[in-house]
């Protein structure tokens, strides 16, 4: 049976102190829900993460890696290395990284390859902007993106794949699709994944929506049958914020 995932993704925020006074408002919080609660800090507060977490049930997760497994590829960090401090789950294909470092599809590919073979979970986003939405594209656009990054993979491997639906349009601008449009989108994604892989696999997949999830409306959106969890920017960095969102199940 898939699972409720609730995923904080922190982006470039939080120093050392910031991230030590979020973790510790995190750990006292209290959860009622039963989803998988996991946090994204940056790289430099990763270790300290996962060490101040040892003894709680939330997951520190990283927000990138490389595909390489080392080299000449100054400034980035390889799944080795992530695996090495404890990490057990990467963030993959966000929308920053495909529009600011041009991420492609091609190259994601690669990256949850390398994420699996090092045995990471892949958290895998993806999904349109605004233009692609307008014009009716969006569909053809999500599912090209799963298919050319996922779709040469095993179905087996799918158990260590959670997917993330970002409408680009509704990330860190206030816009949130209606709980009717996720749900909508969530299910075209679960039928693709069908059509390839068959009703079981897509059944066990996590798909979870990105994009301006709030305390106030998370509960609506986590309602929809076909949308398992969040992955959250902006209210992930309030403890009481990114525990009511968690709560809303």
């Amino acid at each position: 049976m898939r699972k409720n995932i609730v995923a904080g993704n922190w982006k470039m925020n939080n120093d050392l102190p910031q991230a030590e006074a979020l973790i510790t408002d995190l750990k006292n919080q209290n959860q009622i829900s039963d989803a998988e609660v996991m946090i994204a800090p940056s790289f430099t507060n990763l270790w300290h993460a996962f060490d101040a977490l040892r003894q709680n049930t939330i997951e520190v997760v990283a927000q990138n890696m490389h595909f390489a497994e080392n080299g000449a590829y100054t400034g980035e960090v390889s799944a080795s290395m992530l695996k090495s401090i404890g990490v057990k789950t990467v963030i993959l294909g966000h929308s920053e990284r495909r529009a600011y470092f041009n991420e492609t599809d091609a190259s994601l590919a690669k990256k949850v390859d390398a994420a699996l073979a090092n045995g990471l979970r892949v958290i895998f986003c993806f999904g349109e902007e605004l233009a692609d939405r307008k014009s009716g594209n969006e569909e053809n656009v999500v599912g090209g993106q799963i298919q050319n990054a996922l779709f040469h993979l095993d179905a087996n491997t799918f158990e260590n794949i959670v997917l993330a639906y970002e409408p680009v349009w509704a990330i860190g601008t206030g816009e949130t699709a209606s709980p009717e449009q996720a749900q909508d989108m969530h299910a075209f994604i679960r039928k693709t994944l069908a059509d390839k892989y068959g009703a079981d696999v897509a059944d066990e997949v996590s798909i979870l929506y990105g994009g301006s999830v709030k305390p106030n409306n998370a509960k609506e959106i986590f309602s929809k049958p076909d949308v398992d969890g969040g992955l959250i920017g902006g209210a992930s960095l309030k403890a009481e914020d990114f525990f009511a969102i968690v709560n809303a199940f």
